[in-house]
């Protein structure tokens, strides 16, 4: 290992260098794994790379599903060290937070000055990444996307050029980068407007599965007439043999210190048919931020697509893809809507801001299929995303030209593209759902 300057430089065998190299997902086996403290460190890995052709990859938290944040032979800028959360206003609530932070600890860190960021489900996840995809978390009907607490941001371009990007600084930057994801360069620091943090109500409830479609239809009907503080995911659990029958289990939180205002708006939830279980407690919003571990013995894959309405169709095809629990397919939905719905559709690169939920198909492999094998796993459940509006990249097991189009509509692909030419006409940031300048 050397350090020249503050720039931190790992190779195979160097202590440190299987965990920078290794995400979520995959371990890499890069020619070095660069941790920059700075933009001049930042700059400095970028041009490494450039000058040697080399594949580049950034890793904040490394909880991509496809691995983005490490690769075989290259470069990997790893952000760990720029894990500060900075208060620029105790008035207001601006704050300011590396790149390589993790939500728990950002979250836990809020929580105790009295504030809160809506950000995604799990500790570890990094708020560079989380935040360039979009972020969807457990305020996102109260609070809206996580970019849509973003109000500037600092980058480091392929060119090495250090860049401050807000409404009123390079605009067109900060634009594509609420939603763009990594394509334009290494964002190094992020500034929030946190809100007033509040005690959350939030916990699970369980029904069997014997009427999904029932359920599912009981369930999106609620969360119409909820308030926007009523979060939630509605998970279907497949049997994984005798000791784990399907399930389904609702995941909510209740973004409120009101209990009598919680209570009324998990009623209706807790009034459909094939009612298991209820454990919600008031707790910390901290506190419900989980810890993914990866499941163990399988290859998972993942895809999804944002509903404008959940309509009886949709139903009938989530329910033919879980297949009562039977065929090893998961599925989730995701309550939208609300906060994250006042955003004009061209206001960020995140366009699809009318859907009223988010519905995600999993399907879990032994770990010697083949990617082939995955892909024909999940295909059937194209008869769901046929009737959606897009595609979330943060639940995609796969980056072709169609999840790209998915991801963004042909006007803001569009628009991505001269952002793109412009900052990165070499497509040095290509280890991502990747927009071609």
């Amino acid at each position: 290992m050397t350090n020249d300057s503050t720039l931190t430089t790992l190779r195979p065998g160097d202590d440190g260098y299987v965990a920078a190299a290794t995400t979520y997902m995959r371990t890499g086996q890069p020619a070095v794994v660069f941790r920059p403290r700075g933009a001049d460190d930042v700059a400095a890995a970028i041009r490494h790379a450039v000058e040697h052709d080399m594949v580049l990859s950034v890793k904040s938290g490394g909880h991509s599903a496809l691995g983005f944040g490490t690769n075989d032979g290259g470069v990997v800028i790893d952000l760990t060290a720029l894990d500060s959360t900075e208060v620029l206003d105790d008035v207001t609530g601006r704050v300011r937070i590396g790149a390589g932070a993790v939500w728990g600890d950002v979250a836990t860190e809020l929580g105790a000055r009295g504030w809160s960021l809506t950000s995604g489900d799990t500790k570890s996840v990094g708020v560079g990444g989380l935040t360039l995809g979009g972020g969807v978390g457990w305020m996102v009907r109260n609070h809206g996307l996580t970019i849509d607490n973003l109000v500037a941001a600092d980058i480091v371009t392929a060119s090495g050029q250090a860049l401050r990007v807000s409404d009123s600084e390079n605009a067109d930057l900060f634009w594509a980068i609420r939603g763009g994801g990594g394509n334009f360069g290494v964002v190094t620091h992020l500034e929030f407007m946190a809100a007033p943090a509040t005690a959350v109500h939030a916990g699970t409830i369980t029904y069997s599965v014997d009427e999904v479609s029932s359920l599912l239809r009981g369930w999106c009907d609620a969360h119409r007439s909820a308030p926007e503080e009523l979060n939630s995911t509605l998970v279907l659990m497949p049997e994984f043999g005798a000791e784990m029958p399907a399930m389904a289990t609702g995941l909510v939180c209740f973004a409120g210190a009101d209990q009598g205002a919680a209570e009324a708006a998990f009623a209706p939830l807790l009034a459909l048919d094939n009612l298991v279980s209820v454990e919600i407690t008031e707790k910390a919003y901290a506190d419900v931020l989980e810890e993914a571990q990866p499941p163990p013995d399988v290859r998972p894959m993942a895809t999804n697509t944002l509903v404008e309405t959940v309509t009886d169709e949709v139903v009938a095809a989530v329910t033919q893809w879980y297949g009562a629990g039977k065929t090893g397919q998961l599925a989730f939905i995701r309550a939208m809507g609300g906060a994250m719905g006042r955003v004009p559709s061209d206001g960020t690169a995140f366009a699809h801001r009318t859907a009223e939920a988010m519905i995600v198909g999993a399907a879990f492999l032994p770990l010697d299929a083949t990617d082939e094998q995955l892909v024909a796993a999940i295909q059937p459940f194209d008869a769901v995303k046929e009737l959606g509006l897009g595609a979330y990249s943060g639940f995609l097991g796969t980056a072709t030209d169609d999840d790209v189009a998915a991801i963004y509509p042909s006007q803001t692909l569009r628009r991505l593209q001269e952002v793109k030419q412009t900052y990165d006409p070499a497509n040095v940031f290509n280890q991502n759902f990747n927009v071609r300048p």
